[in-house]
């Protein structure tokens, strides 16, 4: 009830200045004690352990990236019952992004338009928020490369990246499926494909033996791949010994918006309409790895029902984002309930 109204409130509110706003009051109040307006929210800490590629998660739930893109409010998401939390996309170097407005709410369907384009106070600053807080759960980080670098000279900055979050990140997840930087996706096919995969693997072992621990890498991808497309990128992951797969992104498709107000904005789809999509992405990633390595399940959890359905379809864990803009904190322990 609590959250229904504040959401009343909030999307009275430009989509952005919301999302910025509360990410304020989340980053000023939590260590002061106005962390008490927590107790408002139906909170629900379950324990459903999971292992996945070799990190112990005290639940399956976790927080998709892009929702806290430069780690400023981790002990709010885990106060919240998120059972690891994925930060970023963070870039080599700060970018302001795409020009505003750039984000559209579409209440009708339980979607947003997004074309943010990775706007993020780049990696050094999100580690000193990371090593300022201290947090000990399980954290994705997520690595992206500047607009301006050339996608021929991509894998360049994701290496900084890489080398920059290697000693603060549980694991890591290379984006290379954003529908909101130039170029980004072409990097999700062939031999540009196995370029990078083997250019970061290569790295990642060489970072295991400077650092003295093994840090998973996990590559998020597009729900708009062809099968055989999916095929490819699916020998690829298992070619190169990639950890995990996060399964999806947001969709080019307007399937389940058309004529909605704002359907038209260019960028990225998320949330129910997606649902259907990821969901079958996550099922013939699973016919193709045959457990061969994990899938992170994003994109149209909306309920408990959702997330089971993607466990279902062969994922290990789930991810929420705007699901919890439209649900709020109750969304976290009904999913987590219905995969225990």
């Amino acid at each position: 009830m609590f959250y229904s109204t504040l959401r009343t409130l909030l999307f009275q509110l430009d989509p952005e200045t919301a999302h910025d706003w509360t990410l304020l009051f989340l980053r000023q109040s939590f260590n002061s004690p106005l962390s008490k307006v927590l107790d408002l929210f139906p909170i629900s800490h379950v324990s459903a352990p999971r292992r996945v590629m070799g990190l112990d998660f005290p639940n399956p739930v976790g927080l998709a990236a892009g929702l806290d893109k430069n780690g400023e409010c981790l002990r709010a998401w885990q106060a919240l019952g998120f059972g690891f939390i994925e930060i970023g996309t963070v870039t080599p170097r700060p970018q302001p992004g795409n020009p505003k407005p750039r984000l559209f709410r579409l209440p009708a369907a339980q979607a947003l338009i997004n074309r943010m384009g990775f706007n993020n106070k780049g990696v050094d600053y999100l580690i000193e928020q990371v090593r300022r807080t201290g947090y000990k759960g399980i954290l994705g980080i997520n690595i992206g490369k500047n607009a301006d670098t050339p996608v021929e000279k991509a894998a360049a900055d994701y290496l900084i990246g890489l080398r920059k979050v290697y000693p603060w990140a549980s694991y890591i997840t290379i984006n290379i499926s954003s529908p909101n930087t130039p170029g980004l996706r072409d990097l999700q096919y062939g031999a540009a494909l196995d370029r990078l995969l083997e250019t970061l693997k290569s790295e990642q072992h060489r970072l295991a033996g400077e650092h003295g621990r093994y840090v998973p890498l996990a590559l998020k991808i597009a729900p708009d791949l062809a099968s055989e497309d999916l095929a490819a990128v699916s020998q690829a992951l298992l070619r190169h010994e990639i950890d995990a797969v996060i399964a999806t992104n947001t969709t080019f498709s307007r399937a389940g918006v058309a004529g909605l107000f704002d359907a038209d904005q260019t960028g990225g789809l998320s949330g129910a309409p997606l649902r259907d999509r990821s969901t079958a992405v996550v099922r013939q990633l699973a016919d193709n790895l045959a457990g061969k390595l994990p899938i992170i399940a994003a994109g149209g959890i909306l309920s408990g029902a959702d997330a089971a359905a993607k466990i279902a379809a062969g994922a290990s864990l789930a991810q929420l984002y705007t699901g919890f803009i439209y649900r709020g904190p109750t969304l976290i322990g009904e999913a987590v309930a219905a995969l225990r």
